[in-house]
C-alpha cells in the first residue's frame, strides 16, 4: 500500500498504444509475463483513423504476420518489388528489383489506420493484457520497480508498480523527460503532405522516391491502381499549398514529382505532418527503457520510421523472454547496446539522406550521381544496402524466436 492507496503491480507496463507500443504487447502477453498497456491515443489522430501510407520492410511483414496482425487486415499489403530513386537536376538514379535478391518483394504497403485496427483487434484477443485508457505519470522508483501515477478515463486515479517500464509515447515522451533524458531536436522547416493518387502510367509494384530542391516527393504503390503521394513542403508554405483544391494540387504535385509515372488524374483527401529530428541522448533509465519515436523520431526519407520501432520491440521482447527480472540494469544495458549499431545505422542513412539530397551544389550533385552508380554498378554493394532496407539486421531477432 503506497498513500493510503492499493497498488497494482505488474511485470512489464507499457505507455503509448500506438503501432510500436501495441505491437510490442503482442510480443509480451505470450512470454506469460504480466502486461499492462496505458493507451493514451496515438498522436493527433485515433490510432485506427491514421491516413498515412507506411512502407513495411519485408522484416516488419514477417514479424506482423507472425503476430497473426497481417490476416487481420482488410486489404493485404501492396507488395514494393520494385525500386527508384532519382534527384532533380542530377544525371545519377537508382533502380533496384527484389528479385535481384531472389525476393518476390521489398516489402508491402499498407494504410496506418488500418495496420492499427488489425492491431487493435490483435490487442483484443490477448489473454490476460491488462488495458487502460488514460495517461500515466512517473512517481519514482522503489526498490525493484518503477511507480506510476495512472488515471484512467472516468475513473480515479490508482498507483501501479511495475519491474519494467516501456515509454512508448511518442516524439514529446512525458517519460522521457521525467527520467531526465535529454534529447537532440532538428526542425527539417518541412511539412509532409500526405494523400492517395491515381496516375495514368504508374508501373505496378513500383515505389518512386524523387528528391527535389524543395523537398522528396514519393509515390508508394497500393491497392485498387492507387499510389500513395508523399510530398515535403517548406512550412512556410504548406498553408498555400493545403488550400489548393483537387485540381490545384494534382498540378503542384506533378511539377514537383515530375511525369516519370505519367499524369496525375485524381488526388484524395490530404493530411500534413511536420517533419522533425527527435534522438534520445540514452535509452535506458533506472527501470524505464524507450521504444519507438520515444527513442528516435525520423525523416520519413527510406520510411525507416516504423520499421526501426518494430525492431526495437523485437530486440526488447527477445531479452525478456524468460528473463527472471524484467527491469534488471544488466538486461538493459544489453539492450541498450543490442540497439546500437542498427538505430545508429539507420539514424545515419535517414538524416544523411535528408540533408544530402538537399544541397544543390555541383558537388552536391556529382557526389550523389556518382553514388547512384556505385550502388547500380556494385551488385554487392546494392545487395548489402537491399537487405539492411529489408529490416534484416544483425542482433535482430525474429518474431518466430521470441514466441516459441
Amino acid at each position: 500500500i503506497l498513500g493510503g492507496m492499493e497498488t497494482r503491480e505488474f511485470d512489464v507496463v507499457i505507455v503509448g498504444g500506438g503501432l510500436v507500443g501495441a505491437s510490442l504487447a503482442c510480443l509480451l502477453v505470450p512470454q506469460g509475463r504480466s502486461v499492462a498497456l496505458v493507451d493514451a491515443g496515438s498522436g493527433p489522430v485515433p490510432l485506427t483513423a491514421d491516413p498515412r501510407k507506411l512502407a513495411l520492410a519485408a522484416a516488419s511483414l514477417d514479424t506482423l504476420a507472425a503476430l497473426g496482425v497481417l490476416s487481420r487486415l482488410p486489404v493485404p499489403p501492396t507488395p514494393i518489388r520494385r525500386l527508384h530513386v532519382s534527384r532533380e537536376g542530377d544525371f545519377g538514379q537508382l533502380r533496384c528489383e527484389a528479385a535481384e535478391l531472389g525476393r518476390e518483394a521489398f516489402g508491402g504497403v499498407v494504410l496506418a489506420g488500418e495496420l492499427g485496427a488489425a492491431l487493435e483487434q490483435a490487442l483484443t484477443a490477448l489473454p490476460g493484457l491488462v488495458r487502460v485508457r488514460g495517461r500515466a505519470e512517473a512517481d519514482g522508483v522503489d526498490g525493484g520497480g518503477r511507480r506510476l501515477r495512472v488515471l484512467p478515463e472516468g475513473r480515479p486515479a490508482e498507483t501501479w508498480q511495475a519491474r519494467l517500464v516501456v515509454a512508448a509515447d511518442g516524439s514529446a515522451s512525458p517519460l522521457r523527460g521525467a527520467a531526465g533524458i535529454e534529447v537532440a531536436r532538428h526542425d527539417y522547416g518541412q511539412t509532409l503532405i500526405v494523400t492517395s493518387a491515381r496516375l495514368s502510367a504508374a508501373p505496378e509494384g513500383t515505389a518512386f522516391e524523387r528528391f527535389t530542391d524543395h523537398g522528396p516527393c514519393a509515390l508508394l504503390p497500393m491497392a485498387g491502381g492507387r499510389h500513395g503521394a508523399l510530398c515535403g513542403v517548406a512550412t512556410a508554405e504548406t498553408s498555400a499549398v493545403l488550400a489548393l483544391d483537387d485540381a490545384g494540387y494534382s498540378a503542384y504535385f506533378q511539377r514537383r514529382f515530375g511525369w516519370r509515372a505519367g499524369r496525375v488524374l485524381e488526388v484524395g483527401a490530404r493530411s500534413a505532418w511536420p517533419l522533425h529530428r527527435v534522438v534520445a541522448a540514452r535509452l535506458v533509465a533506472e527501470r524505464l527503457v524507450l521504444v519507438g519515436n520515444a527513442a528516435q523520431t525520423l525523416h520519413p526519407i527510406g520510411a525507416q520510421g516504423f520499421n526501426l520501432g518494430l525492431r526495437d520491440a523485437l530486440t526488447l521482447a527477445g531479452l525478456l523472454r524468460g528473463a527472471a527480472d524484467p527491469g534488471a540494469d544488466a538486461l538493459l544495458a544489453a539492450y541498450a547496446e543490442a540497439r546500437r549499431e542498427d538505430r545508429e545505422a539507420t539514424l545515419a542513412l535517414s538524416d544523411g539522406l535528408a540533408r544530402a539530397t538537399a544541397g544543390t551544389s555541383p558537388l552536391h550533385r556529382l557526389g550523389r550521381s556518382l553514388g547512384f552508380a556505385a550502388l547500380n554498378l556494385d551488385a554487392g554493394l546494392r545487395a548489402r544496402f537491399l537487405t539492411g532496407a529489408m529490416g534484416y539486421r544483425p542482433g535482430v531477432p525474429r518474431a518466430a524466436e521470441v514466441l516459441a
